[in-house]
């Protein structure tokens, strides 16, 4: 048993290794794809984008890890069934349930370090991932001088260059537009060469033999209805620009602490209690406020509020009201509905977003836990799969481990959709795809016992040659004495 034990094992971690780094490699070329916009122009060093894709695989682990369980299960049972290896363990008398005990005590290990992951290191890394992405996303384009084009980068600045010099800092033909005046009159700047030079707030542009050109239009009345232009000649100027805009600044990460994807479980318990008593104080409030517009207040003039009984009015409320006071009820009635209205609107919006956040805390608490039991779910689809048709290799066992992936995928992603937009309750959007799926492992995991044909493509011909043949004996008429 122990060597048997040991060659399902070995047969079994070297898939996983290579699909599960395959299945990470496609997803993050997927991420860079996504964000490839904001990740070109803006002079990022290449440890940062190395920083970013290292913290964007922890978040690709939830799809990479099942994926590769399923992939590899039907990688290793198809191998062994090909290789008539499985045969063999079963003529031992080793049924399939003793063949998998090693693999099931490896995935139950893997479903037990997937969970702890998801509630200790995911939302850490969530939580970097987020910061970083928000630094990237908010970071400007960086500013680059080209030859022969405007470069608009800076803020009310035009700059075109006609030649830049072989050390990357003398400038040539240097003109610099200035739309920075409040008259809205661009100032003109032209030099027939500078240098350029820069820190981690400014840069610096050293001009020289040059002419500013400033247009004026304060004299620019009825009377004098001519605008001035002003020309000034220098030998040397200096120029100074903000670029600290272009600089990515990390922001502080206790500001995305509160967000639910980066929290673990007790923080998330925390969040739903304080969401809770805010939706409570919420329906106090609404309920105080409003009920005290259909409260009946009984006031005496000179005095405060004095007990009366109260008036039973029947038929018409109207017809109870002095004429010349009916105009005044009415407007004061329906001001007092408008008020009510509006107060319900603002406390209806409040209410709906108190209870979005509480679904996404309740969907993302089950989140730590379906991460687990889709694993054990996806091997018991898997490895009986794989038994039953018995093909190794990257050809038919891939093309039916995504078949059974999407279909797993897609009914997740319809249920917590659906969750999210109130139509299913948070637990059974999340475990909705595990619950349906599950019969469908156990009844795979029967016919892989009994060493069922049901992918065998060969017992399906026979079968339909089979009924061929009989219908055609049926057609024949008997003979004649």
């Amino acid at each position: 048993m122990k060597k048997i034990h040991l060659l399902l094992l070995k047969a079994f971690i070297r898939p996983f290794f290579v699909t599960f780094f395959i299945v990470m490699f496609i997803l993050l070329m997927l991420f860079l794809f996504k964000y490839v916009d904001d990740l070109i122009g803006k002079g990022f060093e290449w440890y940062v984008i190395l920083e970013l894709m290292y913290y964007a695989s922890a978040s690709n682990v939830s799809m990479a890890l099942p994926l590769s369980i399923l992939l590899s299960s039907i990688m290793t049972f198809g191998t062994l069934g090909e290789n008539y290896e499985l045969v063999a363990i079963k003529s031992a008398g080793v049924s399939l349930q003793k063949a998998m005990t090693p693999l099931l005590v490896l995935i139950i290990g893997i479903a037990i370090s997937s969970f702890m992951f998801s509630d200790y290191i995911l939302p850490k890394a969530n939580l970097k991932f987020g910061s970083l992405l928000w630094d990237i996303t908010n970071k400007k384009l960086s500013f680059l001088i080209k030859p022969g084009v405007f470069n608009n980068s800076i803020p009310g600045y035009s700059i075109r260059v006609n030649r830049k010099g072989n050390d990357g800092v003398s400038l040539y033909d240097v003109m610099i537009y200035d739309h920075t005046s409040t008259n809205g009159i661009a100032k003109i700047i032209i030099a027939k060469e500078g240098t350029m030079s820069s820190n981690d707030k400014y840069l610096f542009l050293k001009l020289q033999d040059g002419v500013r050109y400033e247009e004026s239009s304060n004299r620019n009345t009825f009377n004098n209805p001519r605008q001035e232009l002003t020309r000034m000649r220098f030998s040397e100027t200096d120029q100074k620009f903000d670029i600290s805009s272009f600089k990515m600044s990390r922001t502080n990460e206790q500001d995305f602490r509160n967000n639910t994807a980066m929290l673990n479980l007790k923080g998330l318990t925390r969040k739903q209690d304080s969401l809770v008593k805010d939706l409570d104080s919420i329906n106090k409030f609404a309920a105080t406020n409003i009920g005290s517009y259909y409260k009946q207040n009984n006031y005496t003039k000179g005095y405060t509020r004095v007990k009366a009984p109260v008036k039973e009015i029947k038929g018409d409320i109207l017809k109870s009201i002095p004429l010349s006071n009916r105009l005044f009820a009415l407007q004061s009635a329906f001001d007092n509905a408008t008020t009510i209205k509006q107060s319900i609107s603002a406390r209806t919006a409040d209410y709906e977003d108190k209870l979005k956040s509480i679904t996404k805390v309740e969907l993302e608490y089950q989140r730590k836990f379906t991460l687990a039991a889709s694993c054990l779910l996806l091997f018991f689809i898997g490895a009986p799969l794989g038994a039953i048709i018995r093909k190794g290799g990257l050809g038919l066992p891939v093309v039916m481990a995504i078949v059974f992936f999407l279909l797993y995928h897609i009914i997740a992603t319809v249920s917590e959709k659906s969750a999210t937009t109130g139509s299913l309750r948070s637990f059974f959007g999340m475990w909705l795809a595990i619950f349906i799926l599950s019969p469908l492992g156990a009844f795979l995991t029967y016919k892989a016992t009994v060493d069922s044909a049901l992918f065998d493509v060969d017992y399906f011909k026979q079968l339909i040659v089979n009924l061929f043949k009989n219908k055609k004996k049926k057609d024949i008429p008997p003979a004649s004495e």
